[in-house]
């Protein structure tokens, strides 16, 4: 048996930056177009009209403040909403590929290893950009790596679940090293047009390089242990798939083709879930709250993470102990705890103790205890 180990993390962000401000200014746009079409519908009481978003209402709904997108002027054109990516031949790349790439370049460089030392990659992501081939071999092919790739999906909770595959593996002796890559192209499973929603998602991809501790050039993490749970909701759902076009309504401009949750079912639900999740899985290892160091949570709503770290801390956790990056980022999905780990972790001690943690649709909650070896 060996011991697995965090011994590389990268992320790749997008060059454009959408503010709320932006954002808000072309949303308004889009109301303004929609009331006016539907004038006549909206007077008589068969339309509700749309109501104007605000920079205040996303604030205060998520605690985001601005979000990375690959491209914005499709999202910012109110007659657009969506965004406007280039046709790729079959021949090229795939956009997943080429943001993977990147972000497991800069993991591979962390750790002083290069693609030559990879046995396995996982992409871990909420949608992928195709059925098939795998998006994994495709990265693999890119990286010239040697082994085998699949691609997974637990929607937000991908990267933790991923994590747990790959330590798993590197324990068993099956592989030596694996690299689990989260590229996220939030914004195009989102419906801009929603007021509630239209905020949420940021673009981005992360890797993370596990391995054998014993392979590791420098300082490392530790993966002490794993622990991964699901129980099922329709409370966070895309319908979109490839049965869509076989039924009688499935090339319509349906609302359930993109993302949609039951905000206040989930926060209701989902908070006490994942607290109990990590209680339980620090009692399980022996570990006690007050000997975390860092909590480094999924990154979908200030508020949802302010209620984890009470609940687990059993106080307020200062500002260094749960680290936000939520408010730059916005929700990545299963990429925004990985964010905020490769972003914050330098700074621990030798012998300090942290938890990843992830959760989302499904519902599906994942973490992932680690200590430091500097």
């Amino acid at each position: 048996m060996h011991t697995p180990a965090i011994t590389g993390t990268g992320v790749f962000t997008p060059d454009q930056v959408i503010t709320n401000a932006e954002l808000v200014t072309a949303f308004n746009g889009y109301v303004d177009l929609f009331n006016a079409e539907h004038a006549s519908a909206i007077a008589s009481g068969d339309v509700a009209a749309k109501e104007y978003s605000s920079e205040d209402f996303i604030v205060k709904a998520s605690g985001i403040n601005q979000r990375y997108v690959i491209d914005k002027k499709g999202i910012l054109d109110p007659h657009v909403m969506h965004p406007l990516l280039r046709q790729r031949s079959d021949d090229e790349p795939s956009l997943m590929a080429e943001m993977a790439l990147d972000a497991a370049h800069k993991a591979l460089a962390q750790a002083g290893k290069t693609a030559a030392d990879v046995d396995a990659v996982i992409c871990a992501c909420s949608n992928l950009e195709r059925a098939y081939p795998a998006i994994a071999i495709e990265i693999q092919d890119q990286l010239q790596s040697q082994g085998f790739a699949f691609d997974m999906n637990v929607a937000c909770s991908s990267a933790t679940f991923g994590i747990q595959a790959a330590a798993d593996m590197v324990r068993s002796g099956s592989i030596r090293s694996a690299l689990v890559v989260n590229p996220e192209i939030c914004s195009a499973h989102l419906e801009w047009r929603d007021r509630d929603c239209h905020f949420i998602f940021g673009d981005v991809a992360t890797a993370t390089l596990i391995e054998r501790a014993q392979d590791a050039k420098g300082a490392y993490f530790e993966i002490k242990s794993t622990r991964c749970a699901t129980t099922f909701s329709n409370n966070i759902r895309n319908n979109n798939g490839y049965l869509r076009r076989s039924r009688p309504d499935g090339m319509r401009d349906r609302r359930d083709m993109q993302f949609m949750q039951n905000g206040r079912k989930v926060f209701k639900e989902v908070l006490p879930l994942v607290a109990d999740h990590i209680a339980g899985h620090l009692d399980g290892s022996g570990v006690q709250a007050d000997d975390l160091k860092r909590l480094w949570l999924h990154q979908a709503n200030k508020s949802m993470n302010d209620f984890i770290g009470r609940k687990v801390l059993g106080r307020t956790p200062e500002p260094e102990e749960q680290p936000n990056i939520l408010q730059d980022y916005a929700n990545t999905s299963s990429a925004g705890s990985i964010i905020a780990f490769s972003k914050y972790s330098d700074d621990l001690k030798d012998g300090d103790l942290g938890l990843i943690c992830s959760f989302g649709a499904g519902y599906s909650v994942g973490s992932v205890l680690l200590q430091r070896h500097a």
